[in-house]
């Protein structure tokens, strides 16, 4: 008896992971759509699949760009940053942050092992916040969706929020605070290192049948997660055009001045929105009557809070460090939204 209870269980929470999967989303928003207001369907799915195929170019330089640094080993590269005087390592892990393909747990080996041999929690902090905000391939599609204004927008918002909270942490040590940063018994969670991290990097890479292997395996699969993640962000966009009435986005977080700014920051900070799928739901947002500076605020807030970067944080350092994390991460998007829209106002 207690074995059919269990197997049902497991059974219950196998489906239930299969729902929460984004295939099935991919599959169940057009069927919702079917059954629900059929005349809509059409015009749904030919808004995402245009969007989608103008994306398309953008796609494939980031999987090749992706797959080409991890196969190279050029990732190694970032490791230097963490040398020499402190306010040196906080900008240039401030800058490598938004630069390192990493996901959110590739990092948190990274940084363990950081802590653990006593680099200091300013340039690690630094190295934290800009990391989720932008790389290669979200630049690539930040532009695609939203424009290059916005891209380097979104660019220059990583270095300085990662400046701003490696500082900021380095005033809070040096007033006592963080005295033991690292949890106990924190690690890591993934283990996707391609396995040519050390040593210098081969930029020649096919010439080595196990780079090339290498190359393929990231390609592949960062190619499936993209996407697929951008496949389920243009039918929300879609349906953000066809659903949600303009006066509505406009009276949340249009207009002008502080409140929608501050407004978008505290809705993007617990909202989990992956960092690729961002950029055509602002998109979407912004028709509807989103102003340029909350929708910044907003994508900032959202990506220094998603559950990857939260998760990472949360698992490797203490609470007093993980609130500071969320603080700098909030204020510097509201500061973030505030420069963006005057400068393209």
């Amino acid at each position: 008896m207690t074995a059919l209870v269990l197997r049902g269980v497991h059974g219950l929470r196998a489906k239930i992971q299969g729902v929460r999967s984004v295939w099935t989303l991919i599959l169940a928003i057009p069927l919702g759509v079917a059954l629900l207001d059929t005349p809509n369907l059409a015009d749904i799915l030919r808004t995402a699949a245009e969007a989608f195929t103008g994306t398309l170019p953008y796609i494939a330089g980031a999987v090749v760009l992706i797959a080409s640094l991890k196969a190279t080993g050029a990732t190694a590269l970032v490791s230097r940053a963490f040398a020499g005087r402190e306010s040196r390592m906080i900008v240039l892990a401030a800058l490598l942050g938004g630069l390192a393909p990493f996901c959110s747990c590739e990092v948190i080996p990274l940084i363990a092992g950081l802590l653990a041999v006593g680099v200091p929690l300013s340039a690690i902090m630094a190295f934290w916040l800009s990391s989720p905000l932008i790389d290669p391939s979200t630049l690539l599609i930040t532009a695609a969706a939203l424009g290059w204004d916005f891209a380097v927008g979104k660019a220059v918002a990583a270095v300085a929020l990662g400046l701003f909270g490696g500082f900021g942490v380095r005033f809070l040590v040096w007033r006592g605070a963080f005295a033991e940063p690292l949890r106990q018994g924190a690690g890591g969670c993934c283990g996707s290192a391609s396995g040519f991290e050390d040593g210098a990097p081969v930029w020649r890479f096919w010439r080595e049948p196990a780079r090339r292997v290498a190359f393929r395996a990231e390609a592949i699969a960062n190619g499936r997660f993209l996407v697929k993640w951008l496949a389920l962000a243009y039918l929300i966009e879609a349906l953000l055009v066809a659903y949600v009435p303009a006066d509505l986005i406009a009276g949340v977080v249009g207009g002008e001045g502080m409140a929608p700014i501050a407004l978008g920051a505290l809705v993007g900070a617990p909202a989990y929105i992956n960092g690729y799928a961002a950029p055509a739901l602002v998109a979407g947002l912004m028709e509807q009557g989103m102003g340029a500076g909350a929708a910044m605020s907003f994508m900032v807030a959202g990506a220094v809070s998603s559950i990857p970067a939260m998760v990472a944080v949360w698992s490797l350092v203490r609470r007093q460090v993980f609130a500071a994390y969320v603080c700098f991460g909030v204020a510097g998007a509201i500061l973030s939204g505030v420069l963006f829209a005057a400068l393209v106002a």
